[in-house]
């Protein structure tokens, strides 16, 4: 009973076998009543049923961490689907058309991807590592809207594990306020990759953020930010930004494709003023 109850659970590690609902407390539940049935049979528990136990325990504590609801899950595949994607269409190097490009290097490409629509592509290089721009996009994401005029506020509605959480954002007008105050439910997902960290996201559902009146509900397409140390100087960090949005309402095209690109190139200058103004956060000091 003891060692069928141990596969059990050591079963549950299977992805197929994590998703459903209940069944690693089941098991962990089988293997503590196991072990009271057996300790209660000798007059002292012997050595190994205390250790067991014991493992018991903590392997309990392990689980009870890791589990998520039913609608955790789909949020966090979500996130993971729109990384896949979003990385998909940077990998694929043809048919990118230049947009803008200044005299320091940074530009934004971009291209008609089939299914999702015009993407832009921001390339640029920071002077610093690539641990101070991932507490910043990420650890610190709550304090853009302080450095990114673009951005009133981003505020974090729930956080699913370490490694993706959902956001509402809402973002300023645009292009001499011809684009009204628009904003964003998104999930994110956080991944690093070896020496690569991968930031991705997309629009998604989230009952407890309904619709504002006055605010036109925009939605994120598949997007991710890939950092990564520039080659040859590890002290500075390539940043390419994959950006893909329906602002929804009426827009001309023409308008969209500029405030789209005048954006990232926006979020490149405001970024360095920020990273230059505090290169080592309080919290590395």
């Amino acid at each position: 009973m003891l060692l069928a109850t141990f596969k059990l659970c050591a079963g549950s590690s299977y992805r197929h076998m994590r998703n459903m609902k209940g069944l690693r407390h089941q098991a962990v539940l089988a293997i503590g009543q196991e072990l009271n049935r057996r300790a209660l049979g000798e007059s002292t528990p012997s050595a190994w049923i205390n250790q067991v136990r014991r493992r018991s325990s903590l392997l309990g504590s392990c689980l009870e961490e890791t589990f998520h609801s039913d609608q955790e899950l789909a949020y966090i595949q979500q996130g993971e689907e729109a990384m896949q994607k979003a990385l998909g269409i940077l990998t694929n190097q043809e048919g990118w058309k230049n947009e803008n490009q200044q005299a320091n290097g940074d530009k934004v490409l971009s291209k008609v991807v089939p299914d999702v629509g015009k993407v832009f592509r921001l390339e640029v290089v920071v002077a610093q590592p690539m641990d101070r721009l991932y507490e910043e996009l990420v650890e610190r994401m709550e304090a853009m809207g302080e450095w990114n005029p673009n951005v009133k506020e981003i505020k974090v509605l729930q956080k699913i594990g370490k490694d993706t959480v959902i956001t509402h954002e809402l973002a300023a007008e645009a292009a001499g306020n011809l684009v009204g105050p628009r904003d964003f439910v998104n999930v994110r997902c956080a991944k690093r990759r070896g020496s690569t960290c991968v930031l991705a996201g997309i629009a998604t559902h989230f009952g407890e953020m309904p619709e504002q009146k006055g605010v036109i509900r925009a939605e994120q397409g598949p997007t991710c930010m890939v950092l990564r140390p520039l080659a040859g100087s590890p002290s500075k960090t390539k940043l390419t930004w994959l950006l893909s949005v329906d602002l929804k309402g009426w827009l001309p095209k023409t308008i969209i494709n500029q405030v789209l690109s005048q954006t990232q190139m926006d979020f490149a200058y405001h970024l360095r003023k920020r990273l230059e103004s505090n290169p080592v956060s309080e919290a590395q000091r």
